[in-house]
């Protein structure tokens, strides 16, 4: 399978000098995911990124991170929410929390596409910033059921050197629910110091955002880990 099509998928952006992280931040907007629960999540991330102890870990270093935002569902369904926006100040921050607050869910009826969201992760990647460190931060309510898996996209796309996290939003009421937590853990995430955060209902969402971006933040500073699992 080739990555090609993905090229061109985000604007080219500027590498920061000394760019300590890139993070790409993907939204599962698949059909499990009702109205109400969308404005949860999306302003739940929007809150995490301004909430203080989070921004605290952004500055903790002088080299800069780099993020972009996008939401996901069908194979072909994936949206930007926020370009590559390199975070030097808390402007940067106030900006990008705006910009997701602000968003309108782009589809609420396709299945789940995982493997397609990962692929286009990758090409975010790609065609961003050049920084010390590269972490996906992928976010789900359900297991992959559409096109291929989180397999087939870690062996067709560009993912060397990078660490894939999930945010399991537990609080699905169809058959397999009980199979989620296992599937992102060992379908999933991946990399260096890979783990899990679990948010026991779309209420919980930004609570868990907070826990995941302190210690995915965090983690570039310590300069990586061993792979985690969900507490």
């Amino acid at each position: 399978m080739r990555w090609g099509w993905l090229a061109g998928l985000a604007p080219l952006a500027t590498p920061a000098e000394a760019c300590r992280l890139a993070l790409v931040l993907a939204l599962d907007v698949s059909s499990s995911v009702d109205a109400q629960e969308d404005a949860l999540q999306r302003q739940g991330l929007a809150a995490a990124l301004v909430a203080e102890d989070v921004a605290a870990a952004f500055f903790a270093s002088p080299d800069p991170v780099a993020v972009t935002i996008f939401e996901w569902s069908g194979r072909w369904n994936q949206v930007s929410l926020a370009p590559w926006t390199v975070i030097e100040g808390p402007d940067d921050l106030a900006d990008l929390s705006a910009r997701v607050a602000g968003s309108l869910r782009s589809r609420d009826d396709l299945p789940t596409a995982l493997g397609y969201a990962l692929g286009h992760a990758a090409g975010l990647l790609q065609s961003g910033p050049s920084c010390l460190f590269s972490t996906i931060d992928v976010a789900g309510d359900g297991v992959s059921n559409e096109g291929f898996g989180p397999a087939e996209a870690y062996a067709a796309f560009p993912f060397e050197g990078v660490t894939v996290n999930g945010l399991v939003v537990n609080a699905a009421d169809f058959e397999g629910e009980v199979d989620l937590i296992p599937f992102f853990r060992e379908e999933v995430i991946r990399g260096p110091g890979a783990f899990i955060e679990v948010a026991n209902s779309f209420e919980d969402y930004e609570a868990a955002m907070r826990r995941k971006l302190i210690r995915e933040l965090g983690t570039q500073m310590l300069g990586g880990g061993t792979r985690g699992n969900a507490g």
